[in-house]
C-alpha cells in the first residue's frame, strides 16, 4: 500500500497555526512547564485522560483552566474530598412534589473538560462513578444512561506527598489515564517570571481561539498521521520488555517488576506518538516520537515489587533502562 505523505502533510498543516494560537494563549498565564502543556495538547488531540502529579503551587490547575478558556469548552472544576458522593459528581434523581414525579438533575461531570482536583481524596464509590464516565463517555442516573458531549476529557491532579485522608486509586482506574505527567519545579528564571506576574496588578486574560468543532476536526486529522508497522513492532517490544525483561537482556529487572504494562499501554503509545508527530507538523511517526512520550504512558502501568522499593527503584528508572535496551528500528 502506497502512503501519500504529502497529502497527509497538506491536511494537517492548516491545524498547526491553530495549535500555536492555543499555546500562545495558555502561556499568557503559564510560565515554563512546556512539557506539561504539550502533554495536555496530546490528550486533547487523542481524547485520552491525564493524571497530573506534583507538589502544590506548580500551576497544574492554572494550566488546565487556561487550556479550557483557550478552546471554548465547557469546564468544571470538582474538588474531591472524603465526603464526596457519586451524586455530587454525576447528578441524581430529584422528586418534584408539584407533579409527583422524579426529574434528573445532572452533575458537574456533564462538561467537556473536567478538572478532578486531588482525585485521590475521594472514596471508592466516587471513583467508580468517574470510571464509567472516563471509559464509556456516558453516565447512568437511575435507569437512564446519558452520553457525554464530545470532546470529553478528565484531567486529574494528585499530591504525591500528603497521604493522610487519601484513597489510593484502583489499578483499573489508573490504567484508564492515557498519560501520567509528573510536574517538577520551575528553574530560577521561570520562577522569577512567576513572581513578577503575581506582583503585576494587570492580570493577562486567556482569549478563546479554538472552537470545539475545530478540535474535533483536528482529532480526525491525527488519525491520518502515518504509523509504520516497524514503529508498531517497536512499541510492542517496549511494552513486552516490561513483562518479560529477560527477553531483552534485562534480567536484573525481572525481580523488580510485579506486573508489566497492559495492552492499553501499547494502544496509548501508538496514539500518543501520532499526536506528538502531529504537534511537530509531521505526517509520519518516528521512533523519537515514541521515546518522547513513553515515560508518561508507561510509568503508571508498571507495578513494582517490594524489592524494587527496597532498592529505591522507580517505574521511571525501569522505563529508562528499557528505552536504552530495546533496539530502535
Amino acid at each position: 500500500m502506497t502512503v501519500d505523505i504529502q497529502r497527509i502533510r497538506d491536511t494537517i498543516t492548516p491545524f498547526i497555526g491553530d495549535l500555536e494560537q492555543v499555546r500562545f494563549e495558555v502561556r499568557k498565564v503559564l510560565v515554563g512547564q512546556d512539557a506539561m502543556l504539550s502533554r495536555l495538547l496530546i490528550a486533547l488531540l487523542t481524547g485520552g485522560h491525564v493524571l497530573l502529579e506534583g507538589l502544590p503551587g506548580l500551576a497544574k490547575t492554572t494550566a488546565i483552566k487556561a487550556l479550557a478558556g483557550a478552546i471554548q469548552c465547557d469546564f468544571q472544576r470538582i474538588q474531591f474530598t472524603p465526603d464526596l458522593l457519586p451524586a455530587d459528581l454525576i447528578g441524581t434523581m430529584i422528586y418534584n412534589p408539584k407533579d409527583g414525579a422524579f426529574g434528573t438533575r445532572k452533575g458537574p461531570i456533564f462538561a467537556n473538560l473536567i478538572l478532578a482536583d486531588e482525585i485521590n481524596r475521594a472514596p471508592s464509590k466516587v471513583q467508580s462513578a468517574l470510571l464509567e464516565a472516563m471509559q464509556e463517555h456516558q453516565v447512568t442516573i437511575g435507569d437512564t444512561t446519558y452520553p457525554l458531549e464530545e470532546p470529553f476529557l478528565v484531567l486529574a491532579t494528585q499530591n504525591p506527598i500528603e497521604q493522610e485522608g487519601t484513597y489510593p486509586l484502583p489499578e483499573a482506574q489508573v490504567d484508564r489515564f492515557m498519560l501520567k505527567v509528573v510536574v517538577g519545579y520551575p528553574n530560577k528564571d521561570e520562577e522569577k517570571k512567576v513572581i513578577n506576574a503575581a506582583m503585576d496588578s494587570t492580570q493577562p486574560k486567556v482569549l478563546p481561539v479554538l472552537q470545539p468543532s475545530r478540535l474535533l476536526e483536528m482529532k480526525s486529522a491525527v488519525h491520518l498521521v502515518y504509523l509504520d508497522d516497524k514503529i508498531k513492532d517497536y512499541v510492542l517490544d517496549l511494552v513486552a520488555a516490561t513483562r518479560e525483561p529477560e527477553r531483552f537482556r534485562l534480567p536484573k529487572l525481572k525481580p523488580l517488576i510485579q506486573c508489566g504494562a497492559s495492552p492499553r499501554a501499547s494502544i496509548s503509545l501508538c496514539v500518543a506518538a501520532r499526536a506528538n508527530a502531529f504537534l511537530s507538523g509531521r505526517a509520519f511517526v518516528t521512533p523519537q516520537d515514541v521515546k518522547e512520550i513513553a515515560l508518561e504512558v508507561m510509568r503508571h502501568r508498571i507495578l513494582l515489587t517490594y524489592e524494587a522499593e527496597a532498592e529505591e527503584k522507580t517505574a521511571d528508572d525501569i522505563v529508562h533502562q528499557i528505552l536504552e535496551a530495546v533496539p530502535v528500528p
